[in-house]
């Protein structure tokens, strides 16, 4: 068995780009590609590659059939969950597995991996620059952006719950500190207190 590492933020914290970047840096790396039932974003985005898109009606087997590690409903209809095959598969190659979840599948993870987890939670530096970010996407209408940063607040309420809380000002700065991380993890020279620390 390997190891997993796991980042997790409200969204437009920026750790899809961390995660991005360690998976460019470090080889023994795999991503582990959700599973959801959103539709698809445009042409880019692939099945099997950015996320697995099931039915909801295959989505629900699956739980039944107890084939996640975690899963979520995150709205109503709206299902994402981390598939063990995935995992396996990851390990199988020999490599680490890094998570893309958001806060509640974070914790879910970290619950379920134990010792073998790493959980990072990762935070902008307040609530106006985040809603900047999210805006500045261009993906989001009014209503879900004010759904969206209703969200955040619940989820920055988790923060202490992580292993480590990285604060992303500065974007160089933050991907150097997790690439520290990570190398220190898969080292076992990772001391976590029993208390969560912000770098």
């Amino acid at each position: 068995m390997g190891k997993a590492i796991i980042f997790s933020a409200p969204s437009g914290s920026g750790k899809t780009t961390i995660v991005k970047h360690l998976l460019q840096h470090r080889d023994d790396l795999g991503f582990s590609i959700s599973a959801c039932t959103r539709d698809r974003r445009g042409r880019n985005e692939v099945h099997g590659k950015d996320y697995y898109f099931l039915s909801i009606e295959d989505f629900r087997q699956k739980i039944d059939e107890d084939k996640f590690v975690e899963w979520e409903e995150v709205y109503p209809g709206g299902y994402y969950g981390t598939l063990k095959t995935e995992v396996e598969r990851l390990w199988d190659e020999g490599k680490n597995v890094i998570f893309d979840v958001d806060v509640k599948g974070g914790l879910k993870l970290k619950k379920y991996f134990g010792e073998k987890a790493l959980a990072v939670f990762v935070k902008v530096p307040s609530e106006e620059e985040l809603e900047k970010r999210l805006r500045e996407r261009g993906t989001e209408t009014e209503d879900s952006l004010s759904k969206r940063l209703f969200k955040v607040k619940f989820e920055m309420t988790f923060k202490n719950q992580f292993d480590v809380i990285l604060l992303n000002d500065n974007l160089e700065e933050s991907l150097g500190k997790a690439e520290g991380l990570y190398d220190k993890f898969n080292a076992d020279k990772l001391d976590l207190p029993s208390k969560p620390f912000e770098i």
